[in-house]
């Protein structure tokens, strides 16, 4: 959302009100000062219990309670997050219009990934603008009935953030592994969690010791599950760093200086390509096939096997690799923010978007 904010905070007709709500405040306030951002209002999350129906709960009371002291022309959110569903909701009932900025994206499969393909979906069903990132996500919208007036393909804003901060050339993460081959790790997914997470570790430390050119940098997820797991099969190694979570200019660095990127997060299977990074990507199904399509990324779900495979294809063929290795926009050109927010003063100065979703079905 950084490319948004800025372009609406130097705009003459927009002020930019941030809500920050999160439980990774320190990570959160790293990428704020990274593009010299400033939060507005904080909307801080301690949870008792490990559930997302517990944080749905509190983020949709205290979005309520601060919109209801603010005179918001509009919601304006990014994603599949628990709490972009649940200001699609404020949204909704305050008869708010919300404008849902990476619109579209689909498996058509509740369960991969969970819960992000359901909280989409009834993002969808509440929003006044779908901000597409491809052509496939504004089909998706105009096939579950969302008129094309309110669908605009915009590209997506991440790929203006990570153009922005690529070009800034941040300096490596200082335990980043000096090999030839680097491959930058990350796994989160809920349905990866227990033993697939275990199986798609084992075959990554496999690989780290069959290739000795080959070294991983695995920012670990909070998750305690997930960090111990990483531990017993990961640590110890030379040539393997299991790092803290790292910001986005740490991220953006690694990632530049990546051989492959093997992941099952959405983002990078969207910013490696622009970077002509190869993506393996650890999940069965995705709601961004461009990037397979179009020959950047590839699925190989969490069967160790089919990962052990992909990686030593990657690296005894050079024509294979070259082939992965080169340059691509699927998702945009940097220049989604500008549209979006053209769009977005277009609609708020006329008819369009004086009415919310509610007003409509009402």
């Amino acid at each position: 959302m950084a490319p948004v904010i800025r372009r609406l905070r130097d705009s003459d007709w927009a002020v930019p009100v941030v809500v920050a709500v999160g439980q990774h405040i320190e990570l959160l306030d790293q990428a704020i000062g990274d593009f010299g951002l400033d939060i507005s209002h904080r909307v801080p999350v301690v949870r008792a219990r490990q559930s997302v129906v517990e944080v749905a709960s509190i983020i949709l009371d205290r979005l309520d309670v601060l919109l209801d002291q603010l005179d918001a022309a509009c919601v304006i959110a990014q994603g599949d997050t628990t709490t972009v569903m649940a200001a699609s909701m404020v949204a909704f009932h305050r008869r708010l219009p919300f404008v849902h900025v990476e619109a579209g994206l689909r498996t058509g499969d509740l369960a991969a990934p969970f819960p992000e393909e359901f909280n989409r979906r009834v993002v969808s069903l509440g929003t006044t603008l779908h901000c597409a990132p491809t052509e496939q996500a504004a089909r998706n919208l105009r096939a579950e009935g969302i008129p094309s007036r309110d669908c605009i393909v915009t590209g997506n804003t991440v790929i203006d953030a990570l153009l922005d901060m690529a070009a800034r050339k941040p300096p490596l993460p200082a335990a980043f592994p000096a090999v030839a081959r680097p491959v930058l790790v990350t796994a989160h997914r809920r349905e990866n969690a227990g033993v697939p997470l275990r199986r798609m570790l084992t075959a990554l430390r496999e690989v780290v010791e069959r290739y000795p050119d080959i070294g991983l940098f695995f920012p670990v997820h909070p998750n305690p599950d997930t960090r111990r797991t990483a531990a017993e099969i990961l640590g110890g190694h030379e040539r393997i760093c299991l790092s803290q979570p790292v910001g986005y200019a740490d991220l953006v660095a690694a990632l530049a200086a990546s051989w492959i990127v093997v992941t099952d997060s959405g983002g990078l299977q969207e910013e490696a390509p622009a970077l002509g990074k190869p993506v393996l990507v650890l999940r069965d199904v995705t709601e961004r096939p461009e990037a397979v399509e179009c020959g950047a990324a590839q699925l190989v779900g969490t069967d160790p096997d089919r990962l052990l495979a992909a990686i030593a294809r990657l690296h005894d063929d050079a024509d294979a690799f070259a082939k992965m290795a080169q340059v691509r926009f699927p998702y945009g050109d940097g220049m989604a923010s500008e549209r979006l927010v053209g769009e977005l003063r277009s609609r708020l100065t006329s008819e369009q978007m004086k009415h919310s979703r509610a007003d409509e079905l009402a």
